[in-house]
């Protein structure tokens, strides 16, 4: 595999943790519970889970103080689970083996023993929560995040505590600036709240006027000789700088300055492509060095915080080509996107991030798996789980939301994974105009040309309405309704 197409995948994968924690932060904040039975801990990296063992055994003997039965039995019951959650971690490649704790309890060693949360630390939520219908549900989760998370914390409350998770969603993309006027240039980069002086070098330019001595057309062609020089040796460092093996180490660039130097080198042929591909904004600024780099980041911050808007836009702006363009290669709906996938056609999957659609695995009559896929309103139609051979409702086997069925199984078909909102104005068209999930294919596929028969199958495709219309009906595949022109 490329290194570009290992970084697309990675990229992709990072993407989709963020839209796990983030559907996970949804969840837990709705949650509710009675008294102070719901625990929220987050154990850092290189913590020691007997340290947090200890801590919970003295919270169950506080606990058991509490005058309130009912509350003192939540309590003590989501301590335990916490307990038992921590204990599957001291399992595997973080444990010590069960000879070697006994030998260390007979030498009196074992509490001292560094058995290490996993490396990116441990985030466990246990407690009962209250459901919408007024009935207590027990929830246990447990997971390592994608990235570090570097906080401490144990509160038991009547509500889960989300906070620190939020700094999991904090972009950690890498943006390059260049800072450049008649004194000389500077190369930067800025991740997170981290800004880095990579190199800067003077240079003494001629101004445009010199002392005499010699003609003025020698003198302008000296000067721009040495500025074309200038150019070119910051369009040379910058590849330098923010190339590696190939490709560009940065996610955008800015160029800044005071003069036009910024101009002159972004439309220059000396100027790496790759490079020019990457350039936010133009910057112009009052200082060079590290003052002009300063200012840069300040009035660059718009666009460094809308990066992941701007790419969502051009993404769909490149999927709103195909279809201007008619090319066949884009695909839109449930069921087009699902055949596409099939077919091994789809390259890119763009799914709105709040697509409410679940996908149900159903077992008729005989024993046979359907799988169709409804929204939040259809779900509630008792009607659309009838076997039509015998009239008869159809056994729930798998139920769960078709985005996480996205996330779980968009590799198996060989696509990347893109989530998009619909706070730009394409990405509210492609909610709205296309029901908020479609891709991007690497050929040309006619799907009207695909068997539909609905006479034999049930099948109703979006083609069949047009696209103002709705589509609405059981599939071998599912059950499609999407609204154009509503959400």
């Amino acid at each position: 595999m490329s290194q570009a197409g290992a970084q697309t995948i990675d990229t992709t994968d990072r993407n989709v943790e963020i839209w796990k924690v983030k559907k996970l932060i949804k969840s837990l904040e709705a949650a509710r519970g009675n008294g102070t039975s719901m625990i929220s801990l987050i154990i850092p990296p290189k913590d020691q889970i007997p340290r947090v063992s200890k801590m919970l055994a003295d919270e169950y003997g506080t606990a058991s103080n509490i005058k309130s039965r009912v509350n003192r039995l939540s309590v003590l019951a989501a301590i335990t689970s916490t307990q038992q959650r921590l204990k599957l971690y001291n399992k595997g490649k973080y444990s010590l083996s069960f000879i070697s704790i006994i030998l260390m309890t007979k030498l009196n060693t074992y509490n001292n023993a560094k058995i290490i949360v996993p490396p990116n630390g441990l985030v466990v939520y246990c407690g009962t929560i209250v459901t919408d219908e007024g009935k207590e549900k027990k929830v246990n989760i447990d997971f390592e995040p994608f990235k570090p998370v570097n906080t401490s914390l144990y509160l038991c409350d009547n509500k889960f505590h989300t906070e620190a998770l939020s700094e999991l969603l904090e972009s950690d993309n890498k943006f390059g600036f260049i800072v450049m006027d008649g004194n000389g240039a500077l190369f930067g980069t800025l991740s997170g709240n981290t800004r880095e002086v990579v190199h800067k070098f003077a240079v003494d330019l001629p101004k445009k006027h010199g002392r005499g001595g010699q003609s003025a057309l020698r003198f302008a062609r000296l000067r721009e000789e040495k500025r074309h020089n200038y150019v070119r040796k910051v369009a040379e460092l910058a590849v330098q700088f923010f190339i590696t093996n190939d490709k560009v180490n940065v996610t955008g660039l800015i160029l800044a300055g005071s003069a036009d130097f910024k101009t002159e080198l972004s439309q220059s042929d000396m100027f790496d492509g790759r490079l020019q591909n990457k350039i936010l904004k133009l910057v112009d600024v009052s200082y060079g060095g590290e003052n002009g780099f300063n200012q840069a980041i300040e009035l660059a911050s718009e666009s460094l915080a809308n990066v992941k808007f701007i790419q969502e836009k051009k993404l769909i702006s490149k999927y709103f080509d195909e279809i201007s363009q008619d090319t066949g290669k884009f695909c839109f709906g449930v069921d087009d996107t699902l055949k596409g996938l099939e077919l091994g056609a789809v390259e890119t999957l763009i799914v709105w991030e709040n697509l409410d659609i679940t996908r149900y695995v159903l077992k008729n009559s005989i024993g046979a798996d359907q799988v169709v896929h409804m929204t939040k309103e259809q779900g509630k139609d008792r009607s659309l789980f009838m076997d039509k051979d015998t009239s008869t409702e159809m056994e729930v086997v798998d139920k769960m939301p078709l985005l996480e069925w996205f996330a779980e199984h968009y590799k198996d078909f060989g696509a990347t994974l893109e989530f998009v909102t619909n706070r730009s104005q394409e990405g509210s068209q492609f909610v709205k105009g296309f029901g908020g999930i479609g891709g991007l294919l690497r050929y040309k596929v006619d799907f009207e040309q695909l068997t539909y028969d609905s006479g034999d199958d049930g099948f109703y495709s979006a083609m069949d309405t047009g696209r103002e219309g709705m589509a609405v009906g059981p599939t071998s595949k599912g059950v499609l309704s999407i609204k154009f022109g509503e959400v």
